[in-house]
């Protein structure tokens, strides 16, 4: 390995540079040329470094991005991943990957390159939200191309890793009346609901389920004797039935009186699914099947549990922000304050957390990880670990200083 320094001419034209000499791990030779020494010198260092621990990759070995997208969607085909999980995987390389960073090599990549790429981004009038969601896309693409020995940095891991205090603390935490509904804004919304999408909107609120699962959920997985449901599947955009989201959400959870008595009830007039059978007389035969389904028996779609279900429920109980427009007779328009299911799942949560004097089940972080089917205790902790009850410190310290000193 060394770095010479290398004159030639093109069409008449002198030129000279460094070219940096070595042998990768497969005893092929390398060269690369440099401006100047003091670069060569680092990248042969760099280099030998990369290839004695068995992970350099030669720039003539690496891919560009669009390349490494194609492989990566391959990957999740090959691995299982649920339809809505390719299609978004899709859409993030197709609009928002290969038209501003396609053509660029996994080589080039690093955390100033990264930063300018979701500035580009913004600036092309993607939301903060879409920008969080492509970056991690395209780390997840990076990573494939490490696994395959075509890069050897992934500045999206790197950057994750050394992200700085002052973006943590820019995390917001979610709040109670804000992102997550109060306990009397959830006694207003209960004692509001009527009609097909009460036995729902009531499981959703004492169960935390995603919809996903509501959706999904069998009466075959509901235990109305011993008061349990069980979560072993799910339905995704497409109405595909699949695994839960993570072997966690593979669980049981209890349910409440009011659960039981609402869905005993919803059991007798529950649409059911035709079985494409007929009977003696020729009459379809109807089977019982999804708890929560449509009319006709079939996976109910998420929009309409949210625009049929949850906001017009959530409005009748008058839990509702005023938009600042008004209607042709000049009155207010109100919208949900809380438009999405998951803010249900939010409040079981606090229910789960809050102390039994408080009305809560004061229940433990591992408990809560389990009924939410969090996949890990952090992330449990992370999302709601700033609602759990602390003690008093000022009684404790107190306590612990006697017993040191006494």
């Amino acid at each position: 390995m060394s770095v010479r320094k290398r004159t030639w001419s093109t069409k008449g034209v002198e030129h000279s540079g460094w070219q940096a000499d070595y042998v990768d791990a497969q005893g092929k030779r390398r060269r690369k040329m440099f401006d100047r020494k003091k670069d060569a010198d680092a990248f042969l260092l760099t280099a030998k470094s990369e290839v004695r621990e068995g992970v350099h990759v030669a720039d003539a070995d690496t891919i560009t991005i669009a390349e490494a997208g194609k492989l990566w969607l391959k990957s999740g085909a090959a691995a299982g991943l649920e339809r809505s999980s390719l299609e978004q995987r899709e859409q993030h390389l197709r609009l928002h990957i290969v038209p501003f960073a396609g053509a660029t090599r996994l080589n080039k990549l690093t955390a100033p390159w990264l930063r300018a790429f979701q500035d580009e981004l913004r600036e092309a009038g993607r939301s903060a939200d879409m920008v969080r969601r492509v970056t991690v896309s395209l780390g997840s693409i990076i990573a494939d191309a490490q696994s395959r020995g075509l890069t050897v940095r992934n500045p999206v891991h790197e950057r994750g890793r050394a992200r700085s205090t002052t973006e943590r603390r820019a995390k917001t935490k979610l709040q109670v009346g804000v992102d997550i509904p109060s306990p009397d804004e959830i006694r207003k919304f209960l004692t509001s609901l009527s009609g097909r999408w009460r036995p729902m909107l009531v499981t959703a609120v004492f169960t935390g389920m995603r919809s996903s699962e509501l959706r999904g959920l069998v009466w075959d997985n509901v235990d109305l004797t011993a008061k349990t449901i069980r979560i072993s599947q799910r339905a995704d955009d497409f109405n595909e039935i699949g695994r839960p989201k993570s072997a966690a959400g593979n669980r049981a959870i209890s349910i409440p009186p009011v659960v039981v008595n609402t869905l005993r009830e919803w059991k007798l007039v529950c649409p059911r699914r035709d079985t494409g059978r007929k009977d003696g007389d020729g009459n379809p035969m109807l089977a019982l099947d999804l708890v929560f389904p449509t009319g006709a028996g079939k996976i109910e779609s998420r929009s309409n549990m949210l625009k049929r279900g949850l906001i017009p429920a959530m409005i009748a109980a008058g839990i509702t922000v005023d938009t600042g427009r008004t209607d042709e007779e000049g009155k207010p328009i109100l919208s949900a304050k809380y438009s999405g299911l998951h803010a249900l799942r939010h409040f079981y949560a606090s229910w789960c957390i809050n102390p039994t004097d408080a009305g809560g089940l004061g229940l433990s972080p591992k408990a809560v990880q389990d009924r939410l089917g969090h996949s890990t205790i952090a992330m449990t902790m992370d999302t709601y670990g700033h609602l759990f009850p602390r003690g008093d410190e000022g009684d404790l310290l107190a306590a612990a200083e006697r017993s040191l000193l006494a």
